[in-house]
């Protein structure tokens, strides 16, 4: 087995929007092996066990994230968190580095990150990308080149992006 299969991936999902989203990022998250998807802030999520969340709301959020997800509702670990910042602080105990993706002119270009061993990628807003508080908690942001005239992309197709480029490098 190679370093990149080896590599410990998770993702920090913080204040996504879109239940599409969220299960695209389910989705592609199992295909490229990520250890658990966290969903922290208003980021929706799916049904699990001990769900306290209103019974109707639990079943149109799971509804709608089946569409994006095909089935990795069901498959990929997920947690939700109510403290993104002890999250953030429990992962770098546990040895993560914490790579927020995010246009900035701090940022590092993807293709140019040696990825660590064990990366937490975090994942914000998507209109207004990761919080500013956030982004300084961060350890090092990171950033995907734009050649067009659109300055960004869809946060599930970004962490896709992202993923492929952690899983190979």
């Amino acid at each position: 087995m190679n370093t990149s299969q080896q590599r410990s991936i998770v993702v920090i999902a913080h204040n996504l929007r879109s239940v599409h989203n969220v299960g695209s990022l389910l989705r592609t998250g199992e295909v490229f092996a990520v250890d658990r998807v966290y969903v922290t802030g208003f980021t929706p999520y799916p049904t699990h066990p001990g769900d306290e969340r209103d019974a109707k709301l639990q079943d149109r959020q799971t509804r709608q994230m089946a569409k994006a997800a095909a089935g990795a509702e069901r498959t990929m670990p997920f947690e939700r968190h109510a403290d993104v910042s002890t999250l953030l602080e429990s992962l770098r105990d546990a040895g993560y580095t914490v790579a927020g993706l995010e246009i900035d002119p701090h940022a590092v270009a993807l293709a140019d990150y040696p990825p660590a061993q064990k990366v937490a990628l975090v994942l914000g807003d998507e209109v207004v990308g990761i919080d500013p508080v956030l982004r300084d908690s961060c350890d090092l942001l990171l950033q995907i080149p734009i050649y067009g005239h659109k300055y960004s992309l869809n946060v599930s197709v970004a962490a896709g992006i992202a993923l492929y480029a952690l899983r190979t490098a």
